[in-house]
């Protein structure tokens, strides 16, 4: 099990959590994809979970609760005055998709500490409760080492393991800033560096997207990432 989070929103979280799910289907095991909030689409409009299916493949998906306004999970319903989420009810989908799949993924909403409901509880307190490690997702330009830092601070603070950091949207013509987080990231994260996904996979076809994703994942998901290599690689180009 392993819950995907970012360090903001609109980092690439979605496009990461398809990534190794497509690796992980195309090595052959069951997997399941979680995700508890789902904001900012209505109801009868395809949301990330839709997305990670188109890219995927064989994934069972599940998601908890959904909120037509692109708020927090917390302030989405209250102003909708749908039911809030509880971290119960994330670990309890969790482990119930566990018993029948070889690999769950659960997909935050923004960042780690986005409020479910008025009583404070995160995607943190389900990870928690859950006992899984958190993958973070970052962006890859100027900004992101705070961002980065804070969120591996506030996971190790709450007993969280963080295996790693994946860039969610590397561009093909990285700035200076990108270019010097290449080796900065994983400094931050107190975590190695596990990926950099291209920028633009979420618009290609499955074949070509499991190819960008085997080249943009460490052999961690079953991919091909090097970091050492990119990090040369980003390095020379400064």
């Amino acid at each position: 099990m392993l819950v995907v989070t970012g360090t903001g929103t609109g980092v690439g979280k979605t496009a990461v959590t398809a990534a190794i799910a497509a690796l992980a289907v195309d090595s052959g095991r069951r997997v399941a994809v979680l995700k508890p909030a789902q904001t900012g689409v209505g109801p009868d409009e395809p949301g990330d979970l839709a997305e990670v299916a188109r890219l995927a493949g064989d994934v069972t998906t599940r998601e908890l609760q959904r909120y037509p306004d692109p708020l927090s999970p917390e302030a989405a319903a209250r102003r909708s005055g749908l039911p809030v989420l509880t971290p119960s009810q994330v670990a309890s989908a969790a482990t119930e998709l566990d018993e029948t799949h070889d690999l769950v993924l659960v997909e935050g909403a923004g960042g780690l500490l986005v409020r479910f409901g008025p009583d404070g509880s995160t995607l943190a307190d389900a990870a928690w409760a859950l006992g899984a490690p958190v993958l973070v997702v970052a962006e890859a330009g100027l900004g992101t080492l705070n961002a980065t830092a804070l969120t591996a601070e506030v996971a190790t603070a709450r007993g969280l393991h963080v295996p790693g950091v994946v860039i969610g949207s590397w561009p093909a013509e990285p700035d200076l800033a990108m270019l010097s987080n290449a080796a900065d990231l994983p400094v931050a994260a107190g975590a190695p560096l596990l990926g950099a996904l291209a920028a633009g996979v979420g618009g290609l076809g499955r074949e070509q997207f499991l190819d960008r994703a085997r080249a943009g994942l460490s052999p961690w998901f079953g991919g091909e990432f090097d970091p050492e290599q990119f990090q040369k690689a980003a390095a020379a180009r400064t």
